[in-house]
This record gives C-alpha cells, sequence and structure tokens, in this order.
C-alpha cells in the first residue's frame, strides 16, 4: 500500500511540532516580505527616478544581491554578521533583503508603466518632484505592481525552507526531522504530502486575497497614460 494509515496516525500525533513550523514559516514570510516592501520601493523609485550616482548605486547592489544564491545571504548573516542574532532574525533579514532585491524591480517596471503625463500634469499645478512621486504615481504603481507582488510572495514563502542551512525549524525542517525518526522513517511520503498541502493552502489564501484587494484597487478607466 502506497500511503499507510498509520503514517497518517503519526502525523496527527505530532501535529504541535508541525505546528510550531508552520508558525515559524508564516511568519518569517511576512516580516521578510515587509521588511522586502519597505526597502524595495525606496530603491524602485531611486531606480526610477533617481540622479546618476544614487541610481547606479542601487543598480549594482540589486544585481549583486540577485546574483548571490540565497543559502550564502543567510548564512552570511547567522555566522558572518558583527553581532551575534538568532536564526529567525538572521534569515528574516536575509530573506527580506534578497526580496527587496526583486521587489525594488517590481516597483521599477509599475512606476515606469505610468505615463509622463502624470508626472507633467503634476509639475504644471504646483507640485515638487518629490510630492509628484508620492502623491501621484507611486499610489498608481502600487496597484500595478499587485500581480508582481503575488509572485514575490509565492516565492518569499518557498525559500524559507532554506533556512535549514541555519538550523532554524520551520515548517519543512521539521518535517525532515520527524520522518528521519525512527518511528517516521516509513512515512516519508505522507509526510511530505501532507507539508506540500499546507504550503499550497498558504499560497492559494494569499493568492486570492491579492486577487480580491488587486480588483478592489483597480485603476479606473484602464492604463491612465
Amino acid at each position: 500500500m502506497l500511503l499507510q494509515s498509520g503514517a497518517w496516525e503519526y502525523i496527527a500525533a505530532n501535529w504541535v511540532y508541525l505546528g510550531w513550523g508552520l508558525v515559524f514559516t508564516v511568519c518569517l514570510t511576512a516580516v521578510s516580505v515587509v521588511l522586502g516592501f519597505l526597502l524595495g520601493l525606496p530603491a524602485g523609485i531611486i531606480e526610477t527616478y533617481g540622479s546618476g550616482y544614487s541610481r547606479g548605486l542601487v543598480e549594482r547592489a540589486g544585481v549583486l544581491v540577485r546574483g548571490t544564491p540565497i543559502v550564502i545571504i543567510l548564512v552570511a548573516f547567522y555566522f558572518l554578521f558583527p553581532l551575534t542574532i538568532a536564526a529567525f532574525w538572521a534569515a528574516a533579514l536575509g530573506l527580506g533583503i534578497r526580496s527587496a532585491a526583486y521587489q525594488s524591480q517590481i516597483f521599477r517596471g509599475a512606476l515606469q508603466s505610468v505615463g509622463d503625463g502624470q508626472m507633467e500634469a503634476a509639475r504644471s499645478v504646483g507640485m515638487s518632484k518629490l510630492d509628484a512621486i508620492r502623491r501621484v504615481t507611486v499610489p498608481q504603481a502600487l496597484r500595478r505592481s499587485i500581480p508582481g507582488f503575488q509572485n514575490e510572495f509565492t516565492i518569499v514563502l518557498k525559500d524559507t525552507s532554506v533556512a535549514y542551512a541555519i538550523g532554524l525549524g520551520e515548517l519543512l525542517t521539521r518535517g525532515t526531522n520527524l520522518y528521519l525518526t525512527e518511528q517516521g522513517n516509513t512515512a516519508v511520503l505522507e509526510i511530505f504530502l501532507a507539508i506540500s498541502a499546507v504550503y499550497f493552502v498558504l499560497t492559494m489564501t494569499t493568492n486570492l486575497s491579492l486577487d480580491a484587494l488587486g480588483r478592489r484597487f483597480a485603476i479606473p478607466g484602464g492604463e491612465g497614460r
């Protein structure tokens, strides 16, 4: 028999252990995505509207981060950071900075999709460039960036599993620990099916929520160029 009923009982008996892994995964995803947003939005603005020096600096930093494997980033934050920090915060910093490098491109593309006439119209009524960016282009860009943000959330959620490299007991790591025990070494398939189902539910719930958010804040009249 491919799926063993006893295996499901074993998983159910360890639901608290797996549940704490789920908590770590959800919290780590949320903190990383928020940190990525807080750093990625300003970076995207600088890449779109910044001076040559500031734009070049941000672009080079983004290329460096995007070109570095995430496991190396996490290990660097955990083992090479000047201050001793917990594995959770090392993972959150690493995933957040990596997410910021990709979110900056999402926001840069969304900002560039706002027609130049929007900026010109805002400047013509007396707004400074900063006010025009803050009040006119950024609100439109945020609405347009929701589909890209959905994809980034899914990537960050899956990348939390890499935190095993620094000993963080998130969902996948705890599932792996379960089947490595003597009682669970025959329940490998069932454990990974259960974990995959949890990831699927998390991803679908978030994507459906962001779909609803996108419809709620869709720009009236289309592209607005």
